[in-house]
C-alpha cells in the first residue's frame, strides 16, 4: 500500500520522538543499561511490525547513538572506554536490525495473505455476478463493468475469439488493440503501457482477451480472472446452444401436435361431409328425411371444421399477441348466460348448477372473451362427464378477485398432467381417445385470462373430477 510523502514524514518525526521519550524516561529514573536496550528493542520491533523496515532502520541506529552517547561510560560522548561495551552495542544494533528485518518479512507475509484472501473474496463474487448472464453478448457487455467494480482498477477491456467487437468498462479506457489481438492469438500474457493484457482460457484453448489498467494486480489473480471469465463465456455459450435446442424441439414437438391434432380432427368432419355428398350424388332412391339427414351431417360438420380453423387462427392471433380487448365492467351473468348457450350441444345431458351470489361485484373484462373462456370450461365439462351427471358453475370473491369455478364428474387429471394441459395442442393421455378436441381451448383461455390480470387452474383427483377455476381482479371504487 503506497502512502504519501507527509505520512512519511509524519513517521519518521514518531520515531524521533520516541527516541526521545525513551531516553528522557530512561535517563530520568536511572534505569540500568539492560532494561533501556530492551525497551529500545521493542520500540523498533514494534515500529517494523506495523510500518516496516526503513523506519525500523532508523530506530535502530538513532537508538543505538542514543545508547552509547546517554547511557555507556563515559557518558555525554560517543566514545566507548570498555571494550565490552562494544560488544554489547554491537550487538544491540545487529539484534534490533535481525529482528527489524524479520517483523518486516512476518508484516509482508500477513498482508500479502490479507491481499489474496480478498482477491480470493473477489474473484468468489465476481463468479456470482458472471453465472446470472446466460447470454453471450449480455456478458461481453458486463465484464468489464463487471472487473472494474469488483477489483476497484482503473479500466477494462475485453475481446472475445468469435466476437471481434472490443468491450470497455468506460470509452476512453486506454487500450492497444493490437496488443490485445495479439494475446487472444498467442495465448499468453502480456504487459505494455501500464496495461495488463491476460488471455481468457478455458483449459488448453483461448476464447478471448482482457486488458486491466489501473491498481495493480497479482499475476496469479490475472491468471484466475482469465480463467473464470473464459469460463463464463463458454458457459453462457453453452447455455444459448442449448436453448436454441430447447428451442427447436419444442417446435417440433408443437408441429408434430399440430399436424396430429388437424389431421385427426380434420379428417373425422370430412370423412362425413364426402360420405353424405357421395350417397347424394348417387342418385340412389333416398326420400325427404333421408336426403335432409344427409345435409344436416354436411350443415353441422362444416359448422365443426368452421370452428377447427377459427381456433387455429385464434391461438395464432393470441400467440403473437396482436389482440385488443374491450375492457368494459360487465356482471359475470354477461358473459356466462351466452356461454351456456354456446355449449348447449356438450351440456344437453347434463344438468348445470350455477351458484353466484346476487350482489357480486363488476369486473372490468371483454366480455366475449369471457364468455369465450366460460364456453371452453363448460364444453369440457359436458365431454368427459358422464351422461346424467350434474355441472357445477360458482363464483365468489376472494380477497379482490372474483373466482369463477367450473366443476365435472369426470375421470379427472393426473398430477403431473395438471400443468401440461393448459400447454397448445396438449391433450390427456387417457382423454385424447375418449373425446373429440384439438387441445386448443384451455390454451386460449389461459391466454385470455393472463391478458385479463387474472390466473386460471384446475384441482383434479382421479375418480373424482376437475374443478377448473380462474379469477379476474376486482376494480376498486374510485
Amino acid at each position: 500500500m503506497k502512502i504519501g510523502a507527509r505520512t512519511q514524514a509524519v513517521r519518521y518525526l514518531f520515531v524521533v520522538a520516541a527516541i526521545a521519550v525513551i531516553t528522557a524516561v530512561d535517563f530520568k529514573l536511572h534505569v540500568n543499561h539492560t532494561t533501556v536496550a530492551l525497551m529500545f528493542l521493542v520500540t523498533v520491533l514494534l515500529t517494523s511490525a506495523y510500518w516496516g523496515l526503513r523506519y525500523a532502520v532508523v530506530m535502530a541506529v538513532g537508538a543505538t547513538a542514543v545508547f552509547n552517547f546517554f547511557f555507556l561510560p563515559p557518558v555525554g560522548t560517543f566514545t566507548i572506554a570498555d571494550p565490552q561495551n562494544w560488544v554489547a552495542l554491537f550487538a544491540f544494533l545487529v539484534t534490533a536490525l535481525v529482528a527489524s528485518n524479520l517483523a518486516e518479512r512476518a508484516r509482508s507475509e500477513a498482508e500479502g495473505a490479507q491481499q489474496r484472501r480478498r482477491e480470493v473474496e473477489r474473484l468468489f463474487g465476481l463468479s456470482q455476478r458472471l453465472l446470472a448472464s446466460e447470454n453471450v453478448l449480455e456478458l461481453l457487455n458486463a465484464l468489464p463493468k463487471y472487473v472494474q467494480e469488483t477489483f476497484s482498477v482503473g479500466s477494462v477491456v475485453v475481446m472475445a475469439a468469435d466476437h471481434p467487437t472490443v468491450y470497455r468498462s468506460s470509452l476512453d479506457a486506454p487500450f492497444e488493440e493490437s496488443v490485445l489481438r495479439s494475446t487472444l492469438l498467442r495465448g499468453e500474457p502480456i504487459t505494455q503501457g501500464g496495461v495488463s493484457y491476460v488471455p481468457l482460457r478455458l483449459g488448453m484453448r483461448t476464447v478471448g482477451a482482457l486488458g486491466v489498467t489501473g491498481d495493480e494486480l497479482s499475476r496469479e489473480t490475472l491468471d484466475a480472472l482469465g480463467s473464470l471469465a473464459g469460463l463464463a463465456i463458454e458457459r453462457a455459450r453453452a447455455l444459448e446452444a442449448l436453448s436454441k435446442n430447447r428451442a427447436e424441439q419444442e417446435h417440433e414437438r408443437l408441429r408434430t401436435a399440430l399436424l396430429d391434432s388437424v389431421t385427426h380432427e380434420f379428417r373425422t368432419p370430412l370423412t362425413s361431409i364426402k360420405a353424405s355428398v357421395t350417397t347424394l350424388l348417387s342418385g340412389g332412391s333416398l326420400d325427404e328425411q333421408g336426403r335432409r339427414e344427409l345435409l344436416t351431417v354436411i350443415d353441422e360438420e362444416t359448422d365443426r371444421l368452421n370452428r377447427l380453423v377459427g381456433e387455429a387462427a385464434e391461438m395464432a392471433q393470441l400467440d403473437s399477441g396482436m389482440f385488443k380487448l374491450d375492457l368494459q365492467p360487465h356482471a359475470l351473468e354477461d358473459a356466462l348466460r351466452p356461454a351456456l348457450e354456446d355449449a348447449k350441444a356438450s351440456l344437453e345431458k347434463h344438468p348445470v348448477e350455477v351458484t353466484a351470489a346476487p350482489d357480486l361485484p363488476k369486473v372490468r373484462m371483454d366480455v366475449q372473451r369471457i364468455r369465450e373462456v366460460l364456453m371452453h370450461l363448460l364444453e369440457n365439462a359436458g365431454k368427459y362427464s358422464d351422461p346424467g351427471v350434474p355441472i357445477k358453475v360458482t363464483s365468489e370473491v376472494k380477497g379482490d378477485r372474483l373466482v369463477t369455478s367450473v366443476a365435472d364428474r369426470g375421470p379427472g387429471i393426473d398430477s403431473f398432467e395438471q400443468s401440461l394441459i393448459f400447454e397448445k395442442f396438449y391433450r390427456g393421455q387417457h382423454q385424447r381417445y375418449s373425446a373429440p378436441g384439438t387441445g386448443m381451448g384451455l390454451a386460449i383461455a389461459k391466454v385470455i385470462v393472463e391478458a385479463h390480470g387474472g390466473t386460471i387452474g384446475v384441482v383434479s383427483q382421479l375418480g373424482s373430477g376437475s374443478v377448473f377455476s380462474f379469477s379476474l381482479p376486482i376494480e376498486k371504487a374510485r
